[in-house]
């Protein structure tokens, strides 16, 4: 199955009205039923495929973050060809969630992206404890949002052998974070992005510092050990993602990239990874403070702070004086110039987000501030692709490889379950 067709990323309706094909087409095979509705009342759905489900079925999560909106064309795709396949669905039934926060995809409008700058012109994503998966890592249960106990709900219904979040990258390559090993899926996934010219993060710097079984492999800390992830306040250990070990369930997080960048794909030892990582926290720092100095100008004037763009704004501007710390101690040792890259792409999309949601808030406001950030934003994008060779990676492309990974890492854990 190869997609070299046109396609864009479909929004949460299109989805729903899709899968309701779908099952409609497929009546002895396929069922869609709304699971809960998010804080603003909007539903989500799971569409179910399989004649029978068991302790080998597959749960699918789309749209965790709102700013990865591949999941939701990849969920359609995965949906047809198990519908399509009998043999994929001979272990067990495939369950996806076909947007897991509708309220950030609602606010997050990019269907079809033909630049940086397109992309972040809507950009939006929530604050962590609004992002459905990393919830339960900061907040206490009684706290937790809708989405996200509707997520859990799910998990502890379906009981999945496997379970597949769907997330992208805005630039660089793909990657496949997993809660537990699964041997031997380096091999299709490196497989599949040869192919199809998308680079492998070969030291992701999410996940700095856990092992890698192979390139572009990394397999998080087990809960109550060590070696949480280095640049995030949250902890993966405790997010939905580990929720299924209590099933004996096993995560896959697949992330692709919007535009490809090589300089995250080359295993060279970098010459100086602690000057580098050095000068990035100082431009960081930097770029931040212009971002801040915006926001503090013009919030008196600015609609009431608890919109959800400003939330998102200071959430992502509180981020970066910890991370900025961090870099300033060091690289790890033996620092690969793909770890390099992929800390260089992270800095640079940090204080972008921040200024392209602050742009959006500035602008609905009519703030005379938005011009001079518009400017900001347009040469940011610019330098970041240009930083990176950014190369358009086709949205049928991005779902292939996703596709593949996701059967991929089912048939080694079935074969292994027997």
């Amino acid at each position: 199955m190869t997609l070299f067709r046109d396609m864009r990323y479909p929004t949460a309706r299109e989805l729903a009205v899709t899968a309701r094909v779908l099952a409609d087409e497929h009546p002895e095979l396929a069922r869609l039923r709304q699971v809960g509705s998010s804080r603003a009342g909007r539903p989500l759905w799971l569409l179910s495929a399989g004649e029978r489900t068991g302790p080998r079925d597959a749960l699918v999560v789309a749209g965790a973050h709102a700013n990865e909106p591949v999941g939701g064309a990849t969920v359609l795709a995965l949906a047809r060809r198990v519908l399509r396949e009998p043999a994929l669905r001979a272990a067990g039934s495939w369950h996806f969630l076909l947007c897991a926060d509708p309220d950030g995809a609602a606010l997050h409008r990019t269907p079809r992206p033909f630049t940086l700058l397109d992309y972040h012109r809507n950009f939006f994503r929530p604050p962590g404890p609004e992002q459905p998966e990393w919830a339960p890592s900061l907040l206490p249960p009684d706290r937790l949002p809708p989405e996200t106990r509707v997520l859990l709900d799910v998990i502890d219904e379906v009981r999945p052998l496997l379970q597949v979040s769907l997330h992208g990258t805005d630039l660089g390559g793909s990657w496949v974070q997993l809660t537990r090993d699964i041997p031997g899926l380096a091999e299709p996934f490196g497989k599949s992005a040869a192919e199809l010219r998308i680079p492998v993060e070969t030291s992701a710097s999410d996940a700095a510092g856990w092992s890698s079984p192979g390139p572009g492999i990394f397999v998080m800390p087990d809960p109550g050990g060590g070696g949480a992830e280095v640049f995030h306040p949250e902890d993966t250990r405790l997010s939905t993602w580990y929720h299924v070990h209590r099933h004996g369930g096993t995560t896959a997080i697949v992330e692709v990239p919007m535009w490809a960048g090589d300089l995250v794909d080359d295993p060279a030892p970098h010459p100086d990874p602690r000057g580098a990582l050095r000068v990035l926290a100082a431009r960081l720092t930097e770029d931040a403070r212009r971002v801040a100095e915006v926001l503090a100008a013009a919030r008196p004037g600015l609609p009431r702070d608890d919109s959800a763009l400003l939330r998102a704004v200071d959430w992502t501007l509180a981020l970066i004086p910890a991370l900025t710390e961090q870099w300033r101690d060091g690289a790890p040792p033996e620092a690969t110039a793909a770890y390099v890259g992929s800390v260089e792409a992270f800095a640079w999309r940090l204080a972008l987000r921040a200024a392209a949601m602050l742009l959006r808030v500035l602008r609905a406001a009519g703030h005379p501030a938005a011009p001079g950030l518009d400017r900001l934003v347009t040469g940011w994008c610019t330098e970041f692709g240009a930083r990176f060779e950014a190369r358009w990676v086709p949205v049928a492309t991005q779902v292939e490889h996703q596709a593949r990974t996701a059967v991929a890492a089912y048939g080694k854990l079935t074969a292994v379950s027997g």
